[in-house]
């Protein structure tokens, strides 16, 4: 049976995303305002940087421990570093203070490891003090070794969290990259955090992927090392733990 206390972990984790190329801002403004309304805290919001002054016009403002987080580079990654550079600079101006930005993965697939080193020790130089997640896209990799190489790279490059995916791509994250990528992270010469997505929309897949964490980390899960990326979870999340409260009281 499923815990209270599992389900508020899982909920301290969540990245709420709402990434979705046909919104209005009148869509997205409705969305924070019900997220806002949920009573629960996520450990961030996850949306376009053309939405982030949004955030700021809340007449119920959200609480600010919930971070602020954009994508760049996103969802190609075939952007230069300047270019990526120019987003970084928009974003943080903008108010996010997390940047989830997408390696050159195809360039990783190429063999061309010393641009993919350059790009992303520019990326880590230009978002500064805010927090950095860098997505390596790993359904899109073909091997194993791919997946291990990009989250090494990640790692040497200073970024604080390793993501596994857009969404934006047929596969999102498996059980065999997840494993990989929380390997890689476990023997990691300092603390780095994994960020789950692509795909995670039960409570099951989260659930799941909070105790895989746990068990090759081996410390517990927390937002300061761990994220899970999702929308529908959250929706889930919210679901379970009212009828909890109604069943409880």
């Amino acid at each position: 049976m499923i815990k209270n206390e599992q389900l508020l972990q899982l909920m301290s984790l969540l990245d709420v995303t709402r990434l979705q190329d046909e919104d209005s801002p009148e869509q997205v403004q409705r969305w924070l305002e019900q997220l806002g309304q949920s009573g629960y805290m996520p450990a961030a919001i996850c949306l376009y940087t053309d939405y982030l002054p949004l955030v700021r016009q809340l007449a119920a403002p959200l609480p600010t421990a919930i971070a602020v987080a954009t994508v760049v580079n996103f969802p190609g990654g075939q952007q230069s570093a300047e270019q990526v550079g120019q987003q970084i600079e928009q974003a943080l101006a903008a108010g996010a203070n997390e940047i989830d930005c997408v390696l050159p993965y195809q360039e990783l697939m190429a063999g061309r490891i010393a641009g993919v080193k350059s790009f992303l020790q520019d990326v880590r130089h230009a978002t500064g003090s805010a927090v950095l997640k860098v997505i390596v896209e790993s359904g899109e990799l073909v091997t194993s070794q791919q997946v291990a190489k990009a989250t090494e790279l990640v790692i040497d490059s200073g970024a604080d969290f390793v993501k596994s995916s857009t969404g934006k791509v047929a596969v999102g994250l498996t059980d065999e990259a997840a494993e990989i990528m929380l390997t890689v992270i476990a023997g990691a010469g300092r603390p780095v955090g994994f960020k789950a997505s692509g795909g995670i929309r039960t409570l099951e897949q989260g659930l799941g992927l909070m105790q895989k964490y746990q068990q090759i980390i081996g410390q517990a899960a927390t937002p300061k090392r761990m994220r899970i990326g999702a929308s529908a979870l959250f929706q889930e999340l919210v679901r379970t733990l009212d009828s909890v409260k109604t069943i409880s009281s």
